[in-house]
């Protein structure tokens, strides 16, 4: 079940396409063994059959199963274009590299490429740091699929880097060049220091023009970032994007971290919901329903 697919579980898998089909179907499984049984994830593929229309694209074999009348859907009739957008910067490799936000929201994009490849629905791509670095539109043929997941697998081989988030020059780009009434999915820890919160609150809300939907998929450490789960004892902290150090035991500020911590998560829900966004905490060490559940249902409710 998806319960069980995380990052531990698919340590050791290289081929990013293999990972994305394994997570899907182990979502689809767990799906179907859920209090969601019936919901489909096939739903783009077939239409119920309209009277006086051409026979020609009947699915007959599923007649016979089901005793309904479905019609093949191709993919010029989809009426979904998804613009994954993901955030690159330095503190998305942290904790560490086999187990890092990074690599946890690259195998949810590609887990989502193959859903929506599986719908018939067009996907594009957007990668960015200090600047946006691929901005890709929305498609949906097999060789742009390819395309996608190649570059995402450019992001796990690349070296750990040094660059610091600007989201918010890379949201406004996205706001401005996405097709009309596009799906937006954020992957990003909305970590920017250095950038004024309006500023970036901002940015989110453009997102919400031309009449695109949105999905904020925050991608935290429960553990380490947001409780500040360590050892009772010194620890030498480093700030991934600045290389600024500190030493410090965090039992002595635990409790003054959590709620800066808890303050900060607070603010980022209450903006979203003033600018409709959908807002998922996701975090790192969990699977990937956490993920594929909210796209499915921000889906049914878009077609």
């Amino acid at each position: 079940m998806a319960e069980t697919l995380d990052l531990k579980t698919l340590e050791g898998i290289d081929k990013l396409e293999f990972l994305a089909r394994q997570v899907v179907e182990g979502f689809i499984t767990g799906l179907h063994k859920s209090p969601y049984h019936g919901f489909s994830v096939e739903f783009a593929e077939h239409r119920l059959y309209n009277t006086g229309e051409s026979t020609r694209n009947i699915d007959w074999k599923l007649f016979a199963r089901s005793e309904r009348l479905y019609v093949k859907r191709y993919e010029e009739e989809t009426n979904l274009r998804c613009q994954l957008v993901l955030d690159t910067s330095a503190s998305m490799y942290f904790p560490e590299n086999s187990r890092s936000k990074m690599r946890f929201s690259v195998y949810a994009c590609a887990a989502l490429m193959n859903l929506l490849k599986r719908q018939r629905d067009a996907v594009g791509l957007t990668l960015f740091d200090e600047h946006v670095n691929l901005s890709l539109r929305a498609r949906g043929h097999a060789a742009h699929h390819k395309l996608l997941l190649a570059q995402l697998e450019s992001v796990l081989q690349q070296p750990e880097p040094k660059q610091s988030t600007r989201a918010v020059q890379a949201l406004h780009q996205v706001a401005d060049t996405a097709p009309p009434r596009s799906l937006i999915i954020l992957f990003s820890d909305m970590f920017e220091p250095g950038t004024s919160s309006e500023e970036l609150y901002a940015a989110l809300g453009h997102l919400r023009y031309n009449k695109h939907e949105v999905l904020l998929f925050h991608v935290v450490d429960q553990p380490k970032e947001l409780q500040l789960d360590y050892e009772n004892r010194p620890h030498l902290f480093i700030d991934m994007e600045s290389g600024e150090e500190i030493r410090l035991n965090p039992a002595g500020i635990q409790d003054a971290y959590r709620k800066r911590a808890a303050d900060f998560r607070q603010e980022l829900m209450l903006r979203c919901r003033q600018y409709r966004i959908d807002f998922i905490e996701a975090d790192a060490n969990l699977g990937f329903a956490q993920v594929l559940m909210p796209y499915l249902l921000k889906r049914a409710r878009l077609v």
